[in-house]
């Protein structure tokens, strides 16, 4: 397979969003999230209106970003990818009350690949903007302004299941992208 210029998308791919979610719920309210299950992309569209201000809060927080736990996985496979020829950019959007945010996905991304992958870092809004080969992202729709000129991989998580078009990876499953690697 040629070089391909492969996006990755942050939250939900490379670190692990919902996971950082639950564990500050839980120190902050001293009790578990209050969801069952997960059917929709964002997090307060599967939670009760009650809740909406809270959750908020919690990834709005100082810290909340720079202290995300990795994906399973996933560090390792950003770095194979790398190896394996492939130009890999890690292509992420900054939450609306993004005063904390930016500056801690960096923090995350030298944290966790090191401080040469800062220059890999791509952030944007709308990510139909950027050029690129192949989008890895867990959500499931992705709209802008443009037609995309990625292909869309979306990247397995609970909420996304009812897709069925894209192309499904996961990096505790090498077979869902190994040909990335050939």
């Amino acid at each position: 397979m040629a070089p391909k210029l492969i996006l990755l998308d942050q939250d939900g791919v490379l670190a692990d969003f919902e996971q950082g979610v639950r564990q500050l719920w839980q120190q902050t309210y001293e009790q578990p999230l209050p969801l069952a299950e997960r059917r929709h992309f964002y997090l307060c569209d599967d939670m009760a209106p009650q809740y909406h201000q809270q959750l908020a809060q919690i990834y709005s927080s100082k810290g909340f970003f720079s202290s995300l736990p990795p994906m399973r996985h996933g560090i390792a496979a950003a770095r194979r990818l790398l190896e394996a020829g492939h130009d890999v950019r890690i292509c992420t959007s900054p939450i609306q009350a993004y005063h904390y945010c930016v500056a801690e996905k960096f923090d995350w991304v030298c944290q966790h690949l090191g401080e040469d992958w800062l220059q890999r870092i791509i952030l944007a809004k709308d990510k139909t903007w950027v050029r690129g080969d192949i989008l890895i992202d867990d959500k499931p729709q992705i709209s802008g302004s443009l037609i995309p000129q990625w292909q869309h991989w979306i990247y397995d998580q609970p909420y996304n299941r009812s897709q069925t078009k894209q192309r499904r990876v996961n990096w505790a499953q090498p077979e869902t992208w190994s040909e990335l690697l050939q």
